[in-house]
């Protein structure tokens, strides 16, 4: 009874967990830097997929702020601070903001 009810516990994560499609739905995409300022210590960004895919469905990103197509996003700290890309959400209203006591949280 006991191998019984671990195999049907197994079974129903597997189909309450459904796979993702790709890698960079289950993983983290490095933003490449788009302008390189002279001194700037910061690293690149590290966009967390699988944290915005739990929390959302693609729709809401895609096509409305972020293009589908890699390379066509241009992502700076200045069009996010505008509101734009990330800054459509990391507002610190919907989401974290762009803060200076927020930089790690994304560049890590």
């Amino acid at each position: 009874m006991r191998l019984f009810s671990l195999s049907l516990a197994v079974a129903v994560l597997a189909v309450a967990s459904p796979m993702p499609a790709s890698s960079a739905e289950r993983g983290s995409v490095v933003l490449p830097r788009v302008q390189q300022d002279e001194g700037s210590e910061f690293p690149p960004a590290t966009f967390s997929h699988s944290v915005h895919r739990y929390q959302y469905k693609c729709h809401v990103c895609h096509d409305a702020i972020f293009k589908m197509k890699k390379g066509t996003n241009k992502v700076t700290m200045q069009e996010i601070e505008n509101g734009k890309f990330c800054g459509t959400c990391h507002n610190d209203t919907i989401a974290f903001g762009t803060n200076f006591d927020s930089c790690q949280r994304c560049h890590h």
